[in-house]
């Protein structure tokens, strides 16, 4: 009885599937096409955009002679003669940079060496290290103590500032008069 017992053909067969709808396609393709297709439209979403993206580099070995232009922010090391115009992007000019060039870029940092006139849309930073020649454009700008700028500095009036009539004129002393502050009674 228990020794011998005769294998069932049906019974090793794969069962079938009972009740399909031959009408609907199966849910987990339907899945891993939603998850592609969103996949594909963030790839496309972040190749247009470059807010979140590293900055490009340009190292401190090389040298470049002519202009730079374009539309995401730029990391320069290296030396540079001509014009950089980073529209409305960040340009940080590192600590071991030479740059004999007009700059226009949305903000600018200086740690290194820069000979030209320097347009910043948003601001403009010289850091403590940092060394510029030249004129200034700027609705906003920080010198760090022991920096060293020869040259002369334009506050333009921001899109900002225009519309808030609480503002300082860009004519304004950043310091206030003396005698003037607040009062208390």
């Amino acid at each position: 009885m228990w020794s011998k017992k005769k294998s069932d053909p049906t019974q090793t067969a794969e069962p079938e599937p009972k009740n399909w709808k031959t009408n609907q396609s199966p849910k987990p393709a339907s899945a891993a096409w939603e998850g592609t297709t969103k996949m594909i439209k963030d790839v496309m979403r972040l190749a247009g955009e470059t807010a979140d993206r590293a900055p490009s580099r340009l190292g401190s070995s090389l040298h470049v002679k002519g202009e730079i232009s374009g539309n995401e922010d730029l990391d320069i090391d290296g030396a540079v003669e001509g014009l950089v115009h980073i529209d409305e992007r960040k340009l940080t000019v590192g600590a071991t940079a030479k740059l004999t060039a007009d700059i226009i870029a949305g903000e600018v940092i200086v740690y290194g060496s820069v000979k030209g006139n320097i347009r910043g849309k948003g601001k403009i930073e010289i850091k403590k290290e940092g060394s510029v020649n030249g004129d200034l454009t700027t609705p906003q700008i920080i010198i760090e103590d022991g920096a060293y700028f020869k040259g002369s500095i334009e506050i333009e009036k921001s899109a900002e500032k225009e519309g808030n009539k609480n503002v300082f004129s860009a004519s304004a002393s950043a310091t206030p008069a003396a005698g003037a502050g607040l009062k208390s009674i």
